[in-house]
């Protein structure tokens, strides 16, 4: 039997394995769209013009009191973060909003994350809404993206799939990752869109080709039951390795079914195990598969394996192979 992905509204993968194992590996679509807002905005929220820096002078602290946006913003990076000075999310909330009611972009951004998490100023996710949509407004792809996702989740506005979809599409046309992936799964589920693999697939290659491990997961799936797509088991696998080896939990146990199986790749229980043994890290339900292969393992292929998996940990997921 195929692996068999269904997409519904909330369960992202559900893979049915061959050789009489059965699992169900799910992932909530809206539970991942959250995580990917919550991992993107750590990595964005505080995202700085090249030309200004983080370390905080008395040059810098006169600028930004005499309204210097950008001053004003890396200072409320440096209160958001405790660089040169004590965190401080109030103040860093202050001297955002200075920056954010003049009109800078990543300050509107910044603030409103701060309104989401509700750090330095009493959570609001209406506010949140309202300062997302003045920088999304701008063209700032990152905003675009948080202010898609509060329409997904009816977080501070209605819920309105439509409004998310044309919010996601903007982002993504700008080339965000998190947003391509996103839309991807729109089109995939048919949620503010009518459903079209092939458009998922584009979708999910675009975000995949920029490393996104999400859209590779999916692009993986996609080949793997040919939708959107002719199906293609070694293009599936390929696709799986690439999200496997940036710690993907889900990709690690579905490459180690691969492996098991010989779907995409030669069968090969002693790198079926390093998958399951990685993937069990961070989800205890690889493990049982892990266990079950050894049945028909050699102690040496298992020590083989073990020594395998603590390579590629060890090397940052770059070494993972025999």
């Amino acid at each position: 039997m195929r692996n068999i992905a269904l997409s519904v509204a909330t369960m992202a993968v559900l893979l049915v394995l061959s050789v009489g194992a059965f699992v169900l590996w799910f992932i909530g679509r809206a539970e991942q769209a959250d995580l990917e807002a919550r991992t993107h905005r750590l990595r964005e929220r505080f995202r700085l013009d090249d030309s200004i820096g983080i370390v905080v002078s008395q040059q810098q602290i006169r600028r930004a009191e005499q309204g210097d946006v950008a001053a004003q913003t890396a200072l409320g990076y440096a209160y958001s973060v405790g660089e040169g000075v004590l965190q401080n999310h109030a103040e860093a909330a202050r001297w955002y909003r200075l920056a954010a009611e003049q009109g800078h972009d990543i300050a509107q951004f910044n603030l409103g994350v701060m309104y989401q998490e509700g750090q330095g100023v009493v959570a609001d996710d209406a506010e949140a809404v309202r300062w997302y949509r003045l920088a999304a407004e701008q063209g700032y792809a990152s905003a675009q993206f948080n202010l898609a996702l509060q329409y997904y989740n009816g977080r501070g506005v209605v819920a309105d799939d439509a409004e998310a979809v044309r919010w996601y599409r903007i982002a993504a046309e700008q080339g965000h990752a998190g947003a391509q992936w996103n839309l991807g799964a729109m089109y995939e589920d048919g949620r503010g869109v009518v459903a079209d693999d092939t458009e998922a697939v584009r979708w999910y290659r675009l975000a995949a080709e920029q490393g996104n491990a999400a859209a590779q997961v999916s692009l993986g799936i996609m080949y793997s039951n040919g939708r959107g797509v002719v199906e293609d088991d070694t293009e599936a696998a390929r696709w799986t390795r690439l999200a496997a080896e940036q710690g993907d939990v889900g990709a690690q146990f579905n490459l180690g079914n691969m492996y098991s199986n010989g779907e995409g790749v030669l069968a090969d229980r002693v790198m079926a195990h390093m998958w399951y043994n990685l993937a069990g890290v961070q989800w205890s339900g690889a493990r049982q598969f892990r266990e079950r292969l050894e049945s028909g393992m050699t102690p040496k292929d298992i020590r083989r394996a073990m020594d395998l998996a603590r390579r590629c940990m060890d090397s940052g997921y770059r070494e993972c192979g025999r």
